[in-house]
């Protein structure tokens, strides 16, 4: 069970995840809630194309957009723009957002609100950390104060297929 909370708390998931299970230990402070938001956004990839009257840039073919220590890759990413700011990067194809203190997420999509520090990641989601997994159909993720809600719904299994399933390896790392 502390196992449990521990991985929960480094990919920002909330202990009330769990909350029917007896608590061991209180759980530290999420990584992703030490995410400098305003860092600057790095992306690059094969091409880009902008569209100056929509606001929108969007960028394709092995795009990788790294802010601070968290780094993303896609097939494609579109950021919109608002007051000549960034405002939504949404990611698809391939989405894996990799962080060294929260582990990776992977999905089929994913964006990243920039304003109210939130990610929302879509379609057949994975959290790994070490060798513990988690596994979903929607993840979101409030960076701002590091909680997070993974919702069911794994796609390919015939019982309990609305229901988010976790691996934890005892004494991983």
């Amino acid at each position: 069970m502390k196992q449990a909370m521990i991985f929960l708390a480094l990919l920002g998931l909330p202990s009330t995840l769990l909350a029917a299970q007896p608590a061991a230990a209180p759980a530290a402070k999420p990584a992703l809630s030490q995410h400098d938001s305003n860092a600057p956004i790095n992306i690059s990839s094969d091409s880009f194309q902008a569209d100056l009257n929509g606001k929108t840039g969007a960028w394709s073919g092995n795009v990788v957009v790294v802010q601070g220590d968290m780094k993303m890759r896609a097939n494609s990413v579109r950021m919109t723009t608002v007051n000549g700011k960034a405002d939504k990067v949404t990611a698809s194809g391939n989405v894996v957002v990799d962080s060294p203190k929260s582990g990776t997420a992977t999905g089929d999509n994913g964006i990243y609100s920039v304003g109210p520090r939130t990610v929302l990641m879509t379609g057949n989601v994975v959290l790994k950390k070490g060798k513990d997994v988690m596994r979903g159909a929607q993840l979101t993720v409030n960076l701002a104060t590091g909680q997070a809600v993974l919702g069911g719904g794994v796609k390919g299994q015939a019982q309990g297929s609305n229901r988010v399933q976790a691996v934890f390896t005892p004494n991983s790392q």
